[in-house]
């Protein structure tokens, strides 16, 4: 179900805290997606199991660019500017040494 900025923005920020020990902004990546299961588990490499990530669909791509800028001027890594208008997903987990973070748009 589509949420609206705000509550995508709670939701993450909570998420940090409650279940990823918290941390600085710089620890975690933003992006959005048209798909999660491509995006966050194939070309990020995030785990599915065990590790931190937190994904919410929004009501449009303009929404979901929304919630990355946030984060992004809150200090997270991630590149604003990607995806297209079926990008309605915003990811973030927390950067290890099994993630990555290069990756082509």
């Amino acid at each position: 179900m589509a949420k609206d900025v705000k509550s995508i923005i709670q939701e993450i920020e909570k998420h940090l805290v409650d279940r990823c020990s918290g941390g600085n902004y710089s620890d975690y990546y933003v992006g959005i997606t048209k798909s999660i299961n491509d995006r966050l588990f194939g070309a990020h490499k995030v785990p599915e199991n065990g590790h931190c990530y937190i994904y919410h669909v929004a009501s449009n791509d303009t929404d979901a660019r929304a919630v990355e800028k946030y984060f992004i001027e809150k200090g997270m890594q991630g590149g604003g500017g990607g995806g297209d208008e079926e990008s309605v997903s915003v990811y973030v987990y927390k950067i290890s040494h099994l993630t990555v973070e290069s990756i082509e748009q």
